[in-house]
């Protein structure tokens, strides 16, 4: 394979959004698969459009960014996605950047699907998740609201999400691990131990952006 895993994920969604159509809905709430285009070019192409997404105070630039994109032919806007634009270009920066955001959103399409199911991933992508996961987990686990460790289904390796003792441990496939800890509700064969109130705790905490 000699595209990248974000490479890929990238043509996949866009694939996909040209499939379903600009009204098709999202496991982002109220997003609808042209929302979703919009969202992912104006985090690419519009500096001070992507800072708002993070930044209240720029959010007025985002909405801005969004609006021009939105008065746009829909295929024209997916086709324009399937190259990355600004520091993008860059496959470092892509990947760094872009692997999990592709991969997140990419599900997020595929499962407001009515037909969707779990998919198998190459092991060495599953194995560059994971690695990526756990070299930012202290960052992707900070909304937890209890000790976490998360522990791989298909190797047994785990990792510390938050750090505390009579962790929850949530052991699932690595991609599921992820949407789970990016707030998505539609995961599959997570399997929560620990002590009762804390595994209440995880699974209904918010962990969205």
């Amino acid at each position: 394979m000699t595209d990248s895993l974000a490479r890929r994920e990238r043509a996949a969604l866009c694939d996909l959004a040209v499939e379903v159509g600009p009204g098709s809905p999202t496991e982002c709430t109220g997003w609808t698969a042209r929302d979703l285009v919009v969202h992912l070019l104006v985090r690419e192409r519009r500096p001070l459009g992507a800072a708002g997404i993070v930044m209240s105070p720029f959010a007025g630039f985002t909405a801005r960014a969004s609006r021009g994109y939105e008065k746009q032919e829909y295929d024209a806007l997916v086709a324009r996605l399937r190259s990355p634009g600004g520091f993008f270009v860059l496959g470092p920066v892509d990947r760094a950047a872009n692997t999990f955001e592709y991969v997140v959103h990419h599900e997020d399409l595929r499962r407001a699907q009515p037909d969707w199911a779990p998919r198998e991933l190459d092991p060495a992508d599953v194995d560059a998740l994971w690695a990526q996961l756990t070299k930012g987990l202290s960052f992707f686990g900070r909304k937890l609201p209890r000790p976490t460790v998360v522990r791989r289904a298909d190797t047994g390796d785990t990792a510390v999400a938050k750090k505390g003792t009579d962790p929850v441990t949530i052991t699932g496939d690595v991609v599921e691990l992820i949407l789970f800890l990016f707030g998505r509700d539609a995961t599959s064969g997570l399997v929560f131990e620990g002590p009762d109130e804390a595994v209440a705790a995880v699974r209904s905490a918010d962990l969205g952006a």
